[in-house]
C-alpha cells in the first residue's frame, strides 16, 4: 500500500501575551520571540524590569506544544523543526502578520525586535521576509538561518546586537566564531557584539543596559 501526504489549509486560533500598557508615553516596543521550551507567558517576564511607562512587550507564542518531562506536567512550545520547516516558517509568519495588524503599532515608537535561542531563526526570517524596519535587533544566544543573505537585510537600518554566553553549553569555540562571522557578513558596521560570562540564560542585565544606551 502506498501513502500520500497532503496539504490542507484552515484556520487557527493561538495566544500571544502583552506585558504594560501601549500608551503616549511608551517609548519602546517589543517583540519578543521566545526559545525551545517556553510558553510566552514566562518568558515575558524577564522583560518586567524595564521602565513600563516606557516599554511596551509583545511575545508571541509558538504554536506547537508538547510536555516536557514523563510526568506530564510542564507545557512547552517549539516554533520550528527540520520536519515541513517551509510551510511551517510560512505558517509562523502569518501569526506573526496577524499579531501586528491585531496591536497596530504606532509609528512613532521605536521597534525593538528580540529573538533569544530558537526564536533568533523565527525573528530573522520575519525582518527578511516582510522588511520590516526597527531601531534594534537583538540576536540572543540563537543560530542565525543559513539561508539568509546580506541581500536581505540590506533595507535594515537598525543597532544590531548579538549575545551570548561564554559558557554556554549549545555553543563551542568553533559554533561561537561561526555565528559572529555570519553575523558580521549580514549586517557589517551596524552590529555590536556583547558575549557575557554565562551559560544558555536570557541575560536581563544586558537587555536593560542595551534599552537605557
Amino acid at each position: 500500500m502506498n501513502s500520500t501526504e497532503k496539504e490542507i489549509y484552515y484556520t487557527i486560533n493561538n495566544s500571544y501575551t502583552t506585558l504594560n500598557k501601549l500608551t503616549q508615553t511608551t517609548k519602546n516596543v517589543w517583540f519578543v520571540c521566545h526559545g525551545m521550551g517556553y510558553l510566552s507567558r514566562y518568558f515575558i517576564q524577564y522583560f518586567k524590569g524595564l521602565p513600563s511607562d516606557e516599554n511596551y512587550i509583545i511575545a508571541p507564542q509558538a504554536q506547537s506544544k508538547f510536555y516536557q518531562s514523563p510526568k506530564f506536567k510542564h507545557v512547552g512550545a517549539s516554533w520550528l523543526t527540520k520536519e515541513n520547516t517551509k510551510v511551517e516558517t510560512e505558517n509562523v509568519m502569518t501569526y506573526f502578520d496577524a499579531i501586528f495588524e491585531n496591536e497596530s503599532i504606532p509609528n512613532d515608537k521605536a521597534l525593538i525586535i528580540f529573538g533569544y535561542s530558537q526564536g533568533v531563526s523565527v525573528a530573522m526570517r520575519y525582518l527578511a521576509k516582510r522588511k520590516l524596519q526597527c531601531s534594534q535587533l537583538i540576536l540572543h544566544s540563537g543560530g542565525i538561518p543559513k539561508e539568509l543573505t546580506p541581500n536581505d537585510f540590506e533595507f535594515l537600518i537598525a543597532k544590531v546586537t548579538l549575545i551570548y554566553g561564554t559558557e554556554d553549553e549549545f555553543l563551542n569555540e568553533e559554533r561561537i566564531l561561526y555565528e559572529t562571522r555570519r553575523a558580521e557578513s549580514l549586517f557589517g558596521n551596524n552590529l555590536n557584539i556583547m558575549p557575557f560570562e554565562g551559560n544558555h540564560v536570557v541575560n536581563v542585565e544586558l537587555i536593560e543596559k542595551l534599552v537605557l544606551s
